[in-house]
């Protein structure tokens, strides 16, 4: 486990995952990497950080998914993060889940008090539009100039939480965008959403389920 924050409630450092990782898939997800011109090294020692646990505990907690991190570059580049997601497009035929982890507003100096609400309520308008109502071709030139964005430096001064969303759009980046998770009281009146990429896949049929 890597608790990669700090100031919080003790329990929130007594947390365990113990979802198996597959050394295979990421094998699979370097050569993708590599077959497109990215960079990237496995890591064997890193544990699950909170952008991994905060997230899939609560969505598996039975812990028998076999979990796969992948970092950001660290130049936060969004062009170069849409193009990781392009190059792991194909995983999503072969099963493989694509979670970009993070939050739409995150700027924790101005979470306390009202600072944040008229921001996170300005940023999240803009990434409706940008997600749900651009053209695709127009979604992804609007991402890779977000910093133009209604207060976007107000909503992330630094990035680190608004980038994995460039890499689930990379990955489905002619599909549909659609809201799963909105609110508009978070942390008592922030604004935040969430959202999905692509096409519902069908649930499983049972077997009493006429075929």
């Amino acid at each position: 486990m890597v608790y990669d924050y700090s100031g919080f409630p003790d329990y929130l450092y007594q947390i365990k995952y113990g979802a198996p990782g597959s050394p295979e898939l990421a094998r699979h997800v370097q050569d993708l990497l590599h077959s497109a011109g990215i960079d990237a090294r496995p890591d064997p020692t890193r544990g699950f950080d909170h952008g991994t646990f905060s997230l899939m505990k609560p969505l598996y907690p039975n812990e028998d998914i076999p979990v796969v991190q992948l970092s950001l570059d660290a130049g936060y580049d969004p062009a170069l993060h849409l193009k990781v997601g392009r190059a792991l497009a194909p995983l999503r035929d072969e099963g493989v889940l694509i979670i970009g982890s993070g939050l739409s507003y995150h700027n924790l100096s101005a979470i306390q008090g009202t600072a944040g609400h008229g921001p996170s309520r300005l940023f999240d308008a803009w990434l409706q539009e940008t997600l749900i109502r651009s053209p695709f071709e127009k979604r992804t030139e609007r991402l890779v100039e977000w910093e133009k964005a209604p207060a976007a430096r107000a909503a992330h001064p630094r990035e680190d939480h608004l980038i994995p969303l460039m890499v689930a759009v990379g990955a489905a980046e002619d599909e549909p965008g659609t809201v799963t998770y909105h609110q508009k009281d978070f942390a008592g009146g922030l604004t935040a959403s969430s959202f999905r990429f692509g096409d519902v896949p069908p649930a499983p049929q049972s077997k009493g389920d006429a075929p």
